[in-house]
């Protein structure tokens, strides 16, 4: 490869012979990829001095950008534009979900950046937040990837019975949302006091947990039904659209659901009633899913969910650590409370995109998982960072500007949107790699991707995300 590039930059000097044999056209002829050659016929041959003028000419091209020469550009552009042209489809719908993605992300982002009071005056419930929007997107976003599955598959039927996919999967989700909604209550509070951040009580956590959970989840239910719905109807590839769809809704209704859950807390002993009903629920789940043993989809999706969602339950929880431990900065730029919805969530909606569709060409048998991408791979992780571009663009640019418009102090245009490029980079490149080997290894031990990929993936961009907004604020000068 390296003796190719030296080649395209450096061509051998044409013979002074006239030489019949292979000639080399100069720079502007070598694509970055295998030397094109031309044979000079007798009949046909050009002269010398045009010869070594069109290669000279080449080089001086070849100079304006070294290690690429212009056929080289010509050939990286005509590349991407054959990529985009192939996957214009999926780019055009993977677009306009995460366009609605960070519209319903900001519309969060905003409810967390008027929450400023709320957070300060409940110490701690920072650490829950990232946690209870991400299982919301872990528990719906790997529902909609087991009916993009589905649909492919054609084992999808349009109705919801107690019987079928699609009603086993519902109760699912359903009982995964009572599960890991207290279990994130007793995972925030513990973290917490492990490092040392003053909380409120555990019974608080359970209530504004369970209850805020709740409410959320039977909205994004809906959604999530009717995208599948839609999709059956004019033809989408709901891989597409789900992840980055999900993840809006949950964190556009989980944030509100929350805030208003904690009006709650102070009615006396309220939060004490919520905590016991709440257990004593999960306890009488519990035992209908052991008894009702015919329901053999909705029992496998609940054991081999529940263990990494409690994991991703963990990550986090550390996520909403990183962030409130810097909560100081974020008091001081409370626009920068604006962008953390929408940069965590879109970054989990691209690595959730191409988590389904890596998934759904396991199952098809499209793709081989192994360790190095194959082709089809490789387009599939460059559409997510094409993707990328102008999604954390846009949340830098609509950050700033809804921040604005309601007064809310940011660091600046150029800074916030330098702060999301630099962040988004990072994240994206965190969420390629969590998704496609997630994909492969858990296909390649005979587990459902679907069930692994999405909770895998948006929990560790929560972490990834976090952690790079975090440097990134502090490589740009924004936070000490």
């Amino acid at each position: 490869m390296l003796r190719l590039l030296e080649t395209a930059n450096n061509p051998p000097k044409l013979s002074d012979s006239g030489d019949k044999r292979f000639f080399p056209l100069g720079a502007s002829r070598y694509p970055a990829f295998g030397t094109k050659f031309a044979r000079v016929g007798a009949g046909r041959r050009r002269s010398r001095g045009k010869i070594a003028a069109k290669a000279s000419i080449g080089q001086r091209v070849a100079m304006k950008m070294p290690g690429f020469s212009a056929s080289s550009r010509r050939l990286i552009r005509r590349r991407f534009l054959a990529l985009v042209g192939r996957q214009k489809t999926n780019f055009r719908q993977g677009m306009a979900a995460l366009l609605i993605s960070s519209a319903g992300d900001l519309a969060a982002g905003l409810t967390l950046g008027f929450m400023t009071g709320t957070l300060a005056r409940l110490p701690g419930l920072l650490v829950m937040v990232p946690a209870a929007i991400g299982m919301r997107g872990n528990i719906f976003g790997a529902l909609g990837s087991r009916l993009g599955t589905a649909i492919h598959t054609g084992e999808y039927e349009g109705r919801v019975e107690r019987s079928n996919l699609a009603g086993q999967n519902v109760m699912a989700a359903a009982a995964l949302t009572l599960y890991v909604s207290i279990a994130l209550a007793f995972l925030a509070k513990e973290i917490a006091r492990l490092f040392g951040v003053d909380t409120i009580p555990l019974t608080h956590y359970i209530a504004v947990s369970v209850v805020g959970g709740l409410l959320s989840s039977l909205v994004i239910l809906g959604i999530t039904l009717g995208v599948a719905a839609l999709s059956v109807k004019r033809g989408w590839d709901m891989d597409n659209v789900a992840a980055p769809v999900v993840t809006a809704a949950g964190d556009l209704v989980t944030l509100p659901a929350l805030w208003l859950t904690t009006f709650l807390l102070p009615v006396g002993a309220l939060p004490e009633i919520i905590s016991a009903l709440s257990v004593v629920a999960a306890i009488a789940t519990t035992i209908y899913r052991i008894r009702h043993r015919d329901l053999h989809i909705f029992r496998r999706i609940v054991r081999s969910s529940l263990t990494v969602l409690m994991l991703a339950g963990v990550v986090d929880v550390v996520a909403g650590l990183t962030i409130e431990q810097r909560l100081e900065h974020f008091l001081i730029y409370p626009g920068l409370l604006v962008l953390i919805p929408p940069f965590l969530e879109d970054a989990g909606a691209l690595g959730g995109i191409l988590s389904a569709r890596l998934s759904s060409k396991l199952h098809l048998g499209s793709i081989p998982p192994q360790a190095i991408p194959s082709l089809r791979s490789w387009e599939d992780i460059a559409l997510t960072y094409i993707l990328g571009i102008p999604v954390f663009l846009l949340v830098g640019l609509s950050g700033t500007l809804v921040s604005a418009a309601v007064g809310l102090a940011t660091p600046g245009l150029l800074q916030m949107l330098s702060l999301t490029m630099l962040a988004g980079a990072i994240a994206t490149t965190g969420a390629v790699f969590v998704a496609y080997y997630t994909a492969m290894i858990s296909f390649r031990h005979g587990l459902d991707p679907d069930n692994y990929g999405i909770p895998v993936v948006t929990s560790s961009m929560d972490l990834i995300g976090a952690v790079a907004l975090m440097l990134s604020m502090v490589w740009l000068g924004i936070a000490g």
